[in-house]
């Protein structure tokens, strides 16, 4: 087992386990991407995106350049989400401005019905990423290890790519709920091996994106997203070594379950940018640490606007207390458009005004 050098920050850790902080930590979902002209010249040298994220040197190269950059309190393994679905034999490509594609879409019962939770050495390049990341992190920061949700995952399995609508697999789920129910639990039980298969390798903490549950009705999102998460994080490594990992859900557009999420057994909740911070904390503070929850587009305003809307939301949670815990993050990934400027007056003002709060 890799020995790792001991944590200098643990802030990002403390806050998720609802212990006390100096300051609010913060770090972005996209950190390591295409708004970086490091980022896009590492990109240019590997070839492609999967030439990136297939290649553990490429993928520590890039998950590095925001921290060299930019004082975050965390690193995130750079990555996909569809790394499971390509490993399960979907044929993973992306098209030239369109984002991933899958070559076999499952669409027929047979299809369906063979699928299978992959085997995790079709998966190594992704663990060898995460050991090589810690070492060279050398204790600066924790490393979050990541996963797509069953139901986001299915999303692209069955549409054969990203979409607006998701008739095809809603129309899965409406007329074959059982099919659909097939490949999220073969989803669910491929999910948590990955992510403890990504503990195993170093990460210090892991997050469930559920990008599409939002997509769901009321009634349908607890059946077929909300459940196979749960079942992710029971099945979940909760401590490695004797250090506990903590573990991350953020459905995009979930605010209004908020409360059913916070029960399902992870650590902390991200949320997007609809959601008040202050309701937030009040509803499920006591239960679980918030992630969030900038709306990203605020980076295209001028310096003192970033502060500003920093300011507030870190006002709207208040300080944390016994028993809370706040991660500041954005509602959703950093667009590639953002200047990096704006991050650099973003993290700034998140720890100056966070420290101000405690009295610091």
């Amino acid at each position: 087992m890799p020995q790792f050098a001991p944590l200098k920050n643990d802030t990002f850790l403390r806050a998720l386990l609802r212990q006390p902080t100096d300051y609010t930590p913060v770090w972005l979902m996209r950190q390591a991407g295409r708004y970086l002209p490091e980022y896009r010249a590492t990109r240019e040298r590997a070839g492609s995106f999967l030439g990136l994220a297939k290649n553990p040197d490429y993928a520590t190269e890039v998950t590095l350049q925001p921290l060299d950059r930019f004082p975050l309190d965390a690193s995130i393994l750079f990555s996909d989400i569809l790394t499971v679905p390509d490993a399960m034999g979907l044929g993973l490509y992306f098209a030239d401005g369109e984002g991933p594609k899958f070559e076999r879409p499952l669409r027929t019962e047979a299809e369906v019905m063979a699928l299978r939770a992959p085997d995790l050495d079709s998966l190594d390049y992704v663990f060898k990423a995460v050991t090589q990341i810690r070492t060279a992190l050398d204790g600066r920061v924790p490393l979050i290890g990541f996963s797509g949700s069953p139901w986001t995952l299915a999303c692209y399995m069955v549409e054969g790519g990203g979409s607006k609508e998701f008739h095809t697999i809603k129309k899965m789920l409406y007329s074959r709920p059982d099919l659909m129910h097939h490949i999220l639990a073969t989803n669910a039980r491929a999910v948590a091996e990955y992510l403890n298969a990504q503990i195993d390798a170093g990460a210090q903490a892991v997050m469930i994106f559920d990008s599409w549950g939002g997509a769901l009705a009321d009634g349908a999102y607890q059946k077929f997203s909300l459940d196979y998460m749960r079942q992710v994080v029971g099945q979940l490594k909760r401590d490695k070594d004797g250090v506990r990992i903590p573990a991350v859900v953020f459905t995009k557009g979930g605010g209004l379950w908020l409360e059913q999420i916070a029960d399902i057994g992870a650590d902390a909740v991200g949320l997007d940018w609809t959601v008040d911070l202050a309701r937030a904390r009040a509803l499920v503070g006591h239960k679980v640490a918030l992630q969030g929850n900038l709306d990203p587009a605020i980076l295209f305003a001028s310096p003192d606007q970033i502060r500003a809307e920093v300011e507030r939301t870190l006002d709207a949670y208040g300080v944390p207390g016994a028993g809370s815990g706040h991660v500041f993050n954005l509602g959703h990934g950093i667009s590639q458009f953002t200047p990096p400027e704006s991050v650099t007056a973003m993290v700034e003002a998140v720890h100056s005004h966070s420290r101000k709060q405690r009295g610091q």
